[in-house]
């Protein structure tokens, strides 16, 4: 161990570990989001290059067709915004 080191790493609480596979779907992690996607359906071309880019995966197809997130999931990065062609999805402030 280092002599700055307040501990070394083999006495550190386990954390941020996952323990159980499967388990992503009970962290609902959009919580702390500032942006939200907005989907505008007339002009979506249903290509699904937001779903393929988001980094979450919580992007889905709907019945009708169309993509849109699953807000319990989405961050907010803004990645399907910025590779939308038909800047379909616009970014806008939480809770607006």
């Amino acid at each position: 161990m280092s002599k700055q080191a307040i501990m070394a790493w083999e006495d550190l609480a386990l954390g941020a570990a996952i323990l159980k596979p499967g388990n992503a779907k009970e962290l609902r992690t959009g919580d702390w989001r500032s942006l939200r996607p907005t989907v505008d359906e007339e002009k979506c071309i249903k290509c699904a290059l937001c779903a393929m880019y988001c980094p979450e995966f919580c992007i889905s197809v709907n019945a009708e067709g169309f993509y849109h997130p699953d807000f319990y999931f989405c961050k907010g990065c803004g990645v399907c915004a910025n590779e939308c062609p038909k800047e379909a999805i616009t970014m806008g402030k939480e809770g607006e």
